[in-house]
């Protein structure tokens, strides 16, 4: 690669040239907290071209592109469906390590985060700390060059199947809570993590509670220095807002179209004056909050996180149940049936349900409404008696 940037018709014709010598398609993937073996493989390929990360510094498999040339790739992966493109935009451990890590890390995990070589939880909430993310009493002491964790973690989602975990654990508790926390990838696969699964609503195990009694990290996994856990730690929420914001979780039945217009053309309701007002409302707030995630993107460079990323992770919680309720309004009565021999219905009943996984996991609705108060809109703050006291001195659940 040269210094010289291409342009965008240049880059693009280079992608689609490549993609067109080694995009094959890919085996469906049932599970998707376990990577198959010929997705590591194409996402080796990827990461190795410079395409996967093309933000990224190029000593660690990206080309120091800006945004506009990132998009372009992005662009021509999207168009044949062809995954592993603009990680940088959806790693949240590669993400996190890249701006925070020390080199050791990144020599050690970068790559094995990009490729899916590794897979990775996130070990952030606890049954007393879930709003309140600044009051975890999972604790890390340092032995000599390791630090050994103790406590529990709760609605951790792949816990079972991943290989490492982000964690923020307090190393002190002599200082106020948001000074205390130090940040951790640790491994999963040790004596020590006992994972039990949680049953949803849904009927799916999507979360986990996790125990830890004694684990060990190496003090080379502690990224971004002791105490600066919380910093790092909102970072990663950043990421994970911005993700959430541009899709959350919908429909488990993919094969079927999940065009709202098509489907209320389908029940006969398309000219119901009532359902092209809702229908209208949907697809207008989808655009919306697409322009405002693209803002969001462009106002924060790599590894800087910025608070208008809440207003599209809400947009997203907000989209999600008014799209459940006009496809159960679009239906009707067969809203009221369930099971596989009723797909249609049994899918919205799923998506109805599942809207709040998007209303909780990231940080709450009504976290976000405080985060876009606060740092956006400049309102005051909420009193915080517990902030500026040692955490020890704190009251606690």
């Amino acid at each position: 690669m040269t210094n010289e940037l291409p342009t965008p018709e240049e880059l693009a014709a280079e992608v689609r040239e490549w993609l067109a010598q080694n995009w094959k398609g890919l085996p469906k993937q049932t599970d998707p907290w376990v990577s198959t073996p010929e997705r590591i493989a194409w996402l080796e390929k990827v990461v190795d071209a410079g395409y996967a990360v093309p933000s990224y510094p190029k000593q660690w498999w990206g080309r120091e592109y800006p945004h506009k040339l990132a998009s372009v790739i992005e662009k021509e992966f999207r168009a044949v469906r062809a995954p592993g493109s603009r990680l940088d935009k959806y790693s949240i451990p590669a993400n996190t390590i890249l701006m925070f890590g020390n080199d050791t890390i990144k020599q050690h995990l970068l790559y094995e985060f990009l490729t899916e070589r590794s897979r990775t939880c996130l070990l952030y909430s606890e049954p007393g700390a879930g709003s309140d993310l600044a009051a975890v009493r999972t604790t890390a002491v340092r032995d000599g060059d390791e630090w050994m964790v103790n406590g529990q973690k709760v609605w951790t989602s792949g816990a079972a199947t991943s290989e490492y975990a982000l964690l923020i654990a307090r190393t002190d508790w002599d200082v106020p809570k948001h000074k205390g926390l130090s940040f951790f990838v640790i491994p999963m696969k040790q004596p020590g993590i006992e994972v039990r699964p949680l049953v949803q609503i849904t009927g799916e195990s999507h979360f986990n509670e996790v125990f830890i009694t004694d684990a060990r990290v190496s003090d080379e996994y502690l990224v971004g220095g002791e105490g600066n856990g919380w910093r790092v730690l909102q970072t990663a929420l950043a990421y994970e807002r911005s993700i959430m914001g541009d899709s959350g979780r919908g429909s488990r039945n993919k094969s079927k179209a999940d065009s709202l217009v098509e489907l209320a053309r389908e029940h006969g309701r398309l000219d119901d004056p009532a359902i092209r007002k809702e229908l209208a409302n949907v697809l207008a707030l989808r655009e919306l909050n697409r322009l405002n995630n693209a803002r969001a993107k462009a106002s924060a460079g790599q590894g800087t996180s910025t608070s208008i990323m809440s207003l599209g992770k809400l947009a997203m919680s907000h989209i999600l149940h008014s799209e459940a309720r006009l496809k159960t309004e679009i239906i009707g009565a067969e809203a009221l049936l369930a099971g596989p021999e009723n797909p249609e219905a049994d899918d919205i009943n799923f998506l109805t349900l599942n809207a709040f996984f998007t209303s909780i996991g990231g940080g709450t609705d009504q976290v976000q409404r405080n985060i876009i108060g606060e740092r956006v809109l400049g309102l005051p703050k909420e009193p915080e008696v517990d902030r500026d006291i040692p955490f020890r001195e704190a009251r606690r659940s």
